[in-house]
C-alpha cells in the first residue's frame, strides 16, 4: 500500500459537505520526503503548484519542519497549514486538469503524506465529542 493513497470514503465525506458547507478549512498537511529528490521535487512542486492554490483563494499557514518527535513513532519532514475558503474551492483546485499535472511532483516527492481538513472548535465543540 502506498503511503499516499486516498482514503476514498473520506474523500467522498469531502466532496458531499462541499455542497452545503461554505465555510473556510484548514488542511493540515505532514510530509515525508523520499530519500533520493524527494525535497527537490517537493519544491518544484511548491512554485508548479502555487499558482493553483492562489487561485482558488487559498493560502499557506504554516510552513515547517518537524524537529523533535516528543509523542509517537512516525516521523515527518515538514508540518504545513493551508488555508482554503472552502471544501468546493478545494475540490476546485484538486480536480483542475492543469493542476493534476503539476501533482506528478507530489507523488514523486513524497514517501508518505497525510491531510487533514479541519473546521474551527471551541471547547465546548470538543468536549461534546
Amino acid at each position: 500500500m502506498s503511503g499516499l493513497q486516498s482514503n476514498h470514503d473520506q474523500f467522498q465525506a469531502l466532496a458531499t459537505a462541499a455542497k452545503t458547507n461554505e465555510e473556510p478549512f484548514v488542511m493540515l498537511n505532514l510530509l515525508k520526503f523520499k530519500k533520493e529528490g524527494g525535497r527537490e521535487a517537493y519544491l518544484r512542486y511548491i512554485k508548479e503548484s502555487g499558482p493553483f492554490v492562489a487561485g482558488v483563494g487559498a493560502k499557506v499557514l504554516y510552513f515547517g519542519k518537524a524537529n523533535e518527535l516528543l509523542n509517537g513513532t512516525e516521523t515527518w519532514d515538514i508540518v504545513m497549514l493551508v488555508q482554503y475558503p472552502s471544501r468546493k474551492a478545494f475540490l476546485q483546485m484538486a480536480n483542475n486538469p492543469d493542476y493534476l499535472k503539476v501533482h506528478k511532483y507530489r507523488a514523486e516527492a513524497l514517501e508518505r503524506a497525510v491531510l487533514y481538513a479541519t473546521d474551527p472548535a471551541t471547547y465546548k465543540d470538543i468536549l461534546k465529542g
